[in-house]
């Protein structure tokens, strides 16, 4: 009886496991486009400074930031109901061994948000009556997160590397 329970057991773990298991179709394909990335004239620590005044002169708020990093934040509100927050990192890394070009990659995250309602509940025992318990009920509203996803529009990085070329441009014109 053990080892036929043994046996049953093994065999329904057994045809547990062999399920298809449910795959998420592969969205990157790693191609040679430039909509994340742009080579620069400078040195890495002159790319972020300009990226970094490019996301201030644009309302972000800039909230790390070191010679080779700057991670920008700024919120969105379309509608009563919607909330967005655009976070931009910027990685200026050397291209060259003398570090006088460098590459700027950008990444922007867009994270959407809903207002939702949440009932809340509470009942009071009033242990000198007896068990006394009246229902208190209230409502909160709260930002849930509903969504996010990377900005793939190349027409928005095109803009952002143009305001970096842009301050790049006058800090070498600049005296």
């Amino acid at each position: 009886m053990r080892w036929g329970m043994l046996g049953l057991c093994s065999g329904l773990l057994a045809a547990c496991s062999a399920t298809a298991p449910h795959s998420v179709p592969v969205q990157e394909t790693f191609d040679s486009s430039s909509t994340f990335s742009r080579s620069f004239d400078s040195s890495p620590a002159q790319t972020c400074e300009a990226a970094r005044r490019a996301l201030l002169s644009q309302g972000y708020i800039a909230n790390a930031r070191t010679q080779e990093l700057i991670e920008g934040r700024k919120s969105f509100q379309p509608s009563m109901e919607t909330n967005l927050e655009i976070n931009i990192r910027v990685v200026c890394v050397p291209q060259t061994t003398d570090g006088q070009v460098s590459i700027g990659f950008v990444t922007a995250l867009q994270d959407r948000y809903a207002l939702k309602k949440s009932a809340s509940s509470a009942s009071v025992g009033v242990g000198a009556l007896g068990s006394l318990s009246l229902p208190f009920s209230s409502s909160s509203d709260s930002l849930v997160k509903v969504g996010s996803e990377t900005i793939a529009k190349s027409a928005f990085y095109d803009s952002f590397f143009e305001l970096v070329a842009n301050y790049l441009t006058q800090d070498r014109e600049a005296p």
